[in-house]
Formats: structure tokens, C-alpha cells, sequence
């Protein structure tokens, strides 16, 4: 028998709509950089305030934030009540985290390509530690409610999966010759977005 989606359901396909933004920024976005070097940069270098870049970073990654944000709420409305406690008090840290990002890197870009050591780049720099730290709190937590609940499996495994990418990036930077920092960063930046779109496929499945 085929179960009606409803329209919490289809909030969760927002997740993939904001993957799909946040790829089409990363990856066209350097057209309008010349000079660039993805396999040597940051992609925040993309949307910095001075870049040349940053007009088609706006124009690529604008359903971004606002689908990622839609997507994870919906999530923390659609789990309520279901699953385990440990597993919803991940997700919900994960979309706390979530809006960290989205208002942190919104209010402070890097002023500069790379770091040039001004407040707005010192408050960049700390919503990233912000972010990488619920981030990893987050995973870890699910990861947990995967191992301890078998109906919490599929989240846990993907959390693992997104944990061990952020991890790869964390890593790598400090391991790596500059010149491919950008390629083992990107294993970072897509790590959360990923599993943001994890969790509203999660939540179109879904049944209410």
C-alpha cells in the first residue's frame, strides 16, 4: 500500500536542494575568480568580501542557508517523538549548529582571501571552531544512538561517514603541502551538507 507523503515529508527534499546550491557554488564559482586554485585554497576565499567571486557565490549558493535551515527544523519537527532521546538531542544539536553557521559566516566573511588578521576575519575564525565543535559533538552523539538503537542504525552510519570526512579534513590540512590544502578542505565543508541532506532524506521517508 503506498503511503501519502505529506508536506513535512517534502521539506526534507530541501536538504538535497541545498546540497545541490551549495555544489553549483563550489564548483562554478571559480569562474569568476581568476586565479584561483581549488586544489590550493579554501572555498570560503570564494565568498570573501573583497572576491570577485562573491556575486555568483550569492547568486549559486542562495537557497543554500535558507533550505539547509528549513530542511533541519523540519527534521527537529518530524522527530519528535520518534526514535530515541540521545538520537534527537544530536539532531537537534546538529541544527544549532547549523544556524551557527548560517549566521556566523553570513554576519562575518573572511575580509580577505586567506587571513588577514582583522576582527571580522577573528569572529570567521571563531564561528568555524563553533561549528566544527558541534559538529563533531553532534556525530559523535548520533553515532552513539546508532550503535545503541538498531532503528537508529542508518542515521548513525552516515554520521560516522560525515564525522570520518570532517576528520579527513581536519587531518589532511595540517598534513598535506599547501598547494592541495583546498582538496582535503573540501572534505570538511562538504561533510555537513552532506548530512544535512541525509537527515531530509530521512525525513521524506518518513511516515507520520
Amino acid at each position: 500500500m503506498r503511503v501519502k507523503k505529506s508536506l513535512l515529508n517534502y521539506c526534507g527534499l530541501l536538504g538535497i536542494v541545498a546540497f545541490l546550491s551549495y555544489t553549483a557554488a563550489v564548483v562554478f564559482s571559480p569562474i569568476a575568480y581568476p586565479g584561483y586554485d581549488w586544489m590550493a585554497q579554501a572555498v570560503s576565499d570564494l565568498s570573501a568580501s573583497n572576491a570577485p567571486s562573491l556575486q555568483l557565490w550569492n547568486q549559486l549558493s542562495s537557497l543554500y542557508n535558507v533550505c539547509t535551515l528549513v530542511c533541519a527544523m523540519m527534521v527537529c519537527v518530524g522527530i519528535q517523538g520518534k526514535k530515541t532521546k540521545l538520537l534527537r538531542a544530536g539532531i537537534y544539536l546538529f541544527t544549532i549548529m547549523e544556524w551557527v553557521s548560517a549566521v556566523g559566516f553570513g554576519m562575518f566573511p573572511l575580509s580577505d582571501s586567506g587571513y588577514a588578521g582583522t576582527f571580522q576575519d577573528k569572529m570567521h575564525i571563531l564561528s568555524t571552531v563553533i561549528v566544527v565543535l558541534l559538529s563533531i559533538v553532534s556525530l559523535i552523539i548520533i553515532i552513539i544512538a546508532g550503535a545503541k538503537d538498531k532503528s537508529c542504525r542508518t542515521y548513525g552510519i552516515f554520521a560516522a561517514i560525515a564525522l570520518g570526512m570532517m576528520m579527513v579534513g581536519a587531518m589532511g590540512m595540517n598534513i598535506v603541502p599547501k598547494d592541495y590544502f583546498g582538496i582535503v578542505e573540501r572534505f570538511s565543508v562538504f561533510a555537513a551538507t552532506g548530512y544535512n541532506a541525509v537527515l531530509g532524506v530521512e525525513l521524506y521517508r518518513m511516515k507520520f
